[in-house]
């Protein structure tokens, strides 16, 4: 085992290894885009990129294109499954502007969006029962064909930047990560993360059906988290929903609100159990190294250092803070005029987090883990 302490000479900070953890939520994803922007135009390199749902999809157009080419293909992916319809003028109004929402949300549920998914016909209802267009409301071969223009997947395997992309097993119900550290990943493991049911059909790979990954869990930091490493680890955080909010106030404020409870993250539970787990690790390394030298050559003992860790972890968590006019549809409001706002709110976000340099500073391997929230701090 071998450890790799020391700054990221790249990027500026204390940190062997950065990774991006990108959650999902469909049309917000656009706001991870904007955060990505943010990084790359501060030279914050990325190791590691992990993904659910949008957010696997976003990584893996990070992950699958070369470093000067990524925002461009960000920007081209989101144009293409946005819809360009005429942008509300300011003056309208947060009243105008929901009305704007609802049709470009109802818009994607009839028609549904270019490169991304389209309202099967015959609807499923009218096919045979284990039929494959039974089971799901909308077609997604769309998506195939936009993730295989806009990513190279031979890039993506090649070990320069690395992806995993969580799904779920249908048969067993279990959490499953698709890691390029483990296994060739292809547009296949990129659709069973997003393939949320009943609007989209699962995805078979080698003889098993999966889906959408947030049924389990809509954050991959745990994958991080327990990584099998000894580098210190940046981690920033992208979360599209929030687990803080107000009491709703009608019926539409309510599902909102259950959606957010429902895929938000939850950080704190995450890091409470990682500062724990590290303090056993930690003490493991202290106590192995604390032994005479011949002591240390037993092989029991040995196994038993190599389940120690003594690594820190610093995550800077960013969180889209939605305007007053969105929706509970929000997640599936695919409007131009709102990707260009998401996009934008998740660069202004991080330029402002990437002010604060505490999140540059050195590792605290004392404690484990350090979590900064500039934005809603």
């Amino acid at each position: 085992m071998t450890s790799t302490h020391g700054t990221h000479a790249s990027n500026g900070h204390a940190y062997a290894k950065t990774a991006l953890v990108l959650q999902g939520g469909g049309a917000l994803g656009a706001y991870q885009a904007g955060v990505y922007q943010a990084l790359s135009e501060a030279q914050v390199g990325i190791d590691w990129v992990a993904g659910i749902s949008i957010g696997a999809i976003n990584a893996a157009l990070i992950a699958g294109n070369p470093h000067d080419k990524r925002l461009q293909r960000l920007r081209q992916f989101w144009q293409r499954i946005t819809s360009h319809v005429p942008w509300p003028a300011p003056t309208w109004g947060d009243a105008s502007r929901q009305i704007f929402n609802r049709m470009s949300a109802l818009n994607a549920i009839v028609t549904g969006q270019t490169g991304f998914f389209a309202p099967r016909f015959p609807p499923a209802f009218l096919h045979p029962h284990g039929a494959p267009g039974a089971a799901s409301i909308y077609d997604t071969s769309r998506l195939r064909d936009t993730l295989t223009e806009f990513i190279d997947f031979d890039l993506l395997n090649s070990g320069q930047t690395r992806l995993s992309v969580g799904a779920v097993n249908i048969r067993l119900g279990n959490f499953v990560n698709f890691d390029t550290e483990h296994q060739r990943i292809g547009p296949e493991h990129i659709m069973a993360s997003g393939a949320l049911p009943p609007g989209f059909p699962a995805v078979i790979i080698d003889g098993e059906a999966y889906w959408d990954g947030g049924l389990v869990s809509n954050t991959p930091l745990t994958q991080v988290l327990d990584a099998d490493t000894d580098d210190d680890t940046l981690v920033f955080q992208v979360d599209l929903f929030s687990a803080r909010g107000a009491l709703p106030g009608d019926l539409f404020e309510v599902e909102s609100r259950r959606k957010h409870i429902g895929y938000s993250s939850r950080t704190r539970l995450n890091t409470d159990h990682f500062r724990q787990s590290h303090q056993l690790k930690r003490a493991i390394v202290e106590l192995f190294e604390a032994l005479p030298p011949e002591r240390r050559q037993d092989e029991h003992l040995r196994a038993l250092r190599d389940l120690g860790r003594n690594h820190a972890v610093t995550i800077v968590h960013l969180i889209y803070r939605p305007r007053g006019y969105e929706l509970h549809s929000s997640d599936y409001e695919f409007s131009r005029a709102s990707m260009s706002e998401h996009w934008q709110a998740g660069l202004d976000d991080t330029r402002s987090s990437l002010r604060h340099r505490e999140w540059s500073s050195a590792p605290d391997r004392m404690n484990g883990v350090r979590v900064f929230d500039f934005v809603n701090a």
